[in-house]
């Protein structure tokens, strides 16, 4: 598959493989010595960084400091630090979209177009275009984390569904046969907002051109009709009672009765969300572990729709490197992409690894479905709300809640992306 550059910087965006802690730390001041922060800071993704950094100092005899924060304190520290690089860590987590683009601008992360390994080059290559800006290398990437629709195997069975969806007429099909099995068809967490959003941005995807989806995410042109009628999409779907009861005071992923703990626990039969599902779920369900009939699939075409057939949304996960660096950050960035790191870091984190090379190490199925549509995919985009940035994407989030709680209109969406891009 192909990955797409969609804001003027569509670079990596680390979701849901953060835990806790925290920490600061001024950039190296040898060449033997260098400093780099993640945000896995608990279990087998913290102890990953921890092994392959000694793995890296002893074949180079260079020492890698790591700080490990909090993923809901990264991007404030990491902006902080990285004010004057000379005291910003030398390897970095990418924060993706908007937020990276600044700091590209700002001279805050190294071209290292001329820099990467012909691992990355030839391994990576399609990962890598999300990790470019104006045709410019500047992050090694990890892995590749693209959303899609998950469900119960055993509850669509039980309303008589004997294949996926694969246009969104199908789903709305599906779902009265599921309201009709006396099944609440998708779980949404409404309270969070940005599950809410997620159906926006992929009704979006499915509805606009390229050109037209490219406009609106680089340029904030969001005077094509399709921004609209995503919305009405939405609206659709509202209209068929697709959602659970009380979606809108409804969490996203904490407990039993989140949008999550309702599939894990056979109470819906499926959401639409990102690669971290199945880990999610499966600490939500009764026997706290992997949910036995869970399945995947991509989200659906749009009759009419004028998207691309088949293109994901999700995230590259990378690392950059401080442009005052020494030359050890690069060669540990290039020390990230090799095989055996790729394939140890998708077990470790239970993802899929950036490397082609690696993807024998992805074993569960559920991931592996994942790789299926990846393949099948013509591209795929970063998470709308982190591809244009805070201002308007919270703005976005905001609207489509509005939408589905009866207080706007999908005209109104479109108005609040517009004022929010107009505020800069």
């Amino acid at each position: 598959m192909k990955f797409k550059t969609i804001a003027a910087a569509t670079l990596a965006v680390a979701t849901m493989l953060g835990m806790g802690a925290c920490g600061s730390s001024a950039g190296a001041k040898d060449d033997k010595t260098i400093t780099f922060w993640h945000n896995a800071t608990a279990g087998d993704g913290k102890q990953y960084w921890e092994d392959m950094a000694k793995a890296f100092e002893k074949k180079t005899g260079v020492k890698v400091q790591i700080q490990a924060i909090q993923n809901e304190d990264f991007e404030g520290k990491l902006t902080t630090a990285m004010q004057d690089p000379a005291s910003g860590p030398d390897v970095y987590m990418t924060l993706g979209g908007a937020k990276t683009k600044d700091m590209i601008d700002a001279g805050q992360a190294m071209d290292l177009t001329d820099k990467i390994s012909d691992t990355v080059k030839k391994q990576m290559s399609s990962a890598l275009e999300s990790m470019s800006y104006d045709g410019k290398v500047y992050g090694v990437p990890v892995t590749v984390q693209p959303g899609g629709i998950w469900y119960s195997k055993d509850l669509f069975k039980q309303a008589g569904i004997d294949a996926v969806p694969t246009t969104f007429s199908e789903l709305k099909t599906d779902v009265q046969k599921l309201r009709s099995a006396g099944i609440e068809p998708i779980a949404l967490g409404g309270k969070d907002a940005w599950p809410v959003g997620h159906w926006y941005y992929w009704l979006s995807m499915r509805e606009c051109s390229p050109k037209a989806y490219a406009k609106g995410v680089n340029d904030k042109d969001f005077s094509d009709s399709c921004w609209t009628k995503a919305g009405d999409d939405l609206k659709d779907l509202l209209d068929a009672n697709a959602f659970n009861e009380g979606f809108l005071t409804t969490t996203a992923q904490q407990g039993a009765s989140s949008s999550a703990g309702l599939l894990a626990n056979h109470k819906a039969a499926m959401e639409l969300m990102g690669t971290w599902e199945p880990g999610v779920l499966k600490d939500l369900t009764p026997d706290k572990k992997p949910m036995a009939d869970l399945g995947f699939f991509a989200f659906p075409t749009v009759d009419g729709g004028k998207g691309e057939e088949g293109a994901l949304m999700g995230a590259v996960t990378g690392f950059s490197v401080n442009p005052e660096a020494p030359d050890a950050a690069v060669d540990f960035v290039n020390f990230m992409a090799e095989k055996s790191n790729q394939e140890k870091y998708a077990t470790a984190f239970s993802t899929i690894p950036a490397s082609a090379e690696a993807y024998d190490a992805v074993t569960d199925e559920n991931l592996k479905a994942i790789l299926e549509a990846m393949k099948k995919s013509d591209g795929m985009q970063l998470w709308m709300d982190t591809a244009l940035g805070g201002n308007i994407g919270n703005a976005l989030n905001s609207g489509v809640v509005n939408l589905l709680s009866g207080q706007g209109t999908s005209a109104d969406i479109v108005k609040a992306m517009k004022d929010a891009a107009a505020k800069g």
